[in-house]
């Protein structure tokens, strides 16, 4: 007698950096749970380790921008020449572009139950340009090519990004469910005391990106400096080639002039950030899912500065865990960390208030959980989706 085939995933993501940082611990569950794990990723560092996870890696040629049209559409077939091979139980396809390639990879032909997660929107969501409304009608098209199907999840991380594609026609919230992000680890991103130095240090954790409102920290420290409001800011994170924003070494190189700047780069641990900063800032223009970087810093008990656009919000609460400032507002940043430097006691209640929210709902453990019921529903004889829909 046969024995039973392991029900088999394939998770759809762009980089192999991206999936260790974000997707590794669902892979490691789903492992232990008796699925077969294959990972379709481009390979840059982590080829290896993903294979010594027992996983079964699947290089992809693709980059996340500049392939241009010959490249999409070798990728596409790429995509459904694999899909063809392992015959998977469950595509999971995470961000835009895995979304988009392989849910236009798997439209004819294979019985994959289908997972796309949408780790956020993107600027282009949100800009209000007349060039940024064409992208969004073409899009539109798209998704209804590509992942409009009933055997389709589309997985979200807040409930601003359901409420826009509902509204704008993109799905059809029965076709949604929510979990909230990544999760993160709680016990390795235990709370830190804040810095007994009396100067207050502004931590900055994301890629070196203009999306990332990096830009307007700086100016905003600039600011704080002509008040006479003393501080330091650490900017952890190194340029994205593959971003179009993506900021130059040589600017970053004449910002870490500055007297209270100082750019780390890449760390390889963002822990050694929040044990020297007292507040997590991120002012990005908009697009986010959920930014692991304020987890992992609400997780440590600092509070959070960041602007009011999706994502951000879900993490810094006004009064609760942070303060929220407009995007693409220097002075208004500058404001929100003065009353943060001048306040310890407020920095010390805002941070316990951001550690007690990853508590109640950002757990990574709590992320797993949901995410495996999510795909015990999609497998064979399964019930319907459950609480996370």
């Amino acid at each position: 007698m046969c024995a039973e085939r392991a029900p088999v995933i394939l998770f759809l993501v762009t980089e192999d950096w991206y999936f260790v940082s974000h997707r590794l611990p669902i892979a490691r569950a789903a492992r232990d749970a008796g699925m077969s794990v294959h990972v379709a990723t481009r390979i840059s560092a982590h080829g290896e380790a993903l294979e010594r996870e027992g996983f079964t890696v699947h290089p992809l040629r693709w980059r996340r921008r500049g392939d241009g049209p010959a490249g999409a559409v070798r990728a596409i077939l790429e995509i459904r020449s694999l899909l063809g091979r392992i015959r998977p139980d469950i595509l999971h396809a995470v961000s835009l572009k895995p979304v988009i390639f392989g849910g236009l990879a798997s439209r004819i032909g294979h019985r994959a139950a289908r997972v796309f997660a949408i780790t956020g929107l993107g600027f282009g969501f949100t800009d209000r340009s007349w060039k940024s409304e064409l992208v969004r009608l073409a899009m539109r098209a798209v998704f209804l090519v590509a992942i409009d199907r009933k055997d389709a999840v589309v997985l979200l991380q807040n409930e601003d990004d359901r409420r826009v594609l509902v509204e704008k026609r993109f799905l059809k919230r029965a076709k949604t469910a929510i979990i909230r992000g990544s999760g993160v680890d709680g016990a390795k991103f235990a709370p830190l005391p804040l810095p007994a130095d009396e100067t207050v240090t502004i931590g900055f954790v994301a890629r070196m990106i203009a999306i990332k409102g990096v830009e307007d920290l700086v100016r905003a420290s600039e600011i704080l400096v002509s008040r006479g409001v003393p501080h330091r800011l650490l900017l952890a994170g190194g340029p994205d080639p593959d971003n179009r924003s993506s900021i130059s070494p040589q600017r970053l190189a004449e910002w870490a002039k500055r007297p209270q700047i100082k750019w780390l780069g890449n760390c390889a641990d963002v822990r050694t950030v929040w044990r020297r900063a007292d507040i997590a800032a991120l002012p990005s223009l908009g697009g986010e899912g959920l930014p692991k970087s304020l987890l992992e810093a609400a997780a440590c008990r600092r509070p959070i500065v960041a602007t009011d656009v999706a994502g951000n919000r879900d993490i810094a609460v006004e009064g609760a865990s942070g303060c929220l400032v407009p995007p693409a507002d220097p002075a208004a940043l500058a404001d929100a960390l003065e009353r943060l430097i001048s306040d310890r006691p407020l920095r010390e209640r805002l941070g316990e208030g951001a550690r007690l929210l990853i508590e109640e709902h950002f757990e990574q453990g709590r992320i797993v959980e949901q995410t495996m019921a999510l795909y015990g529903s999609l497998l064979p004889g399964a019930s319907p989706r459950g609480p996370s829909a």
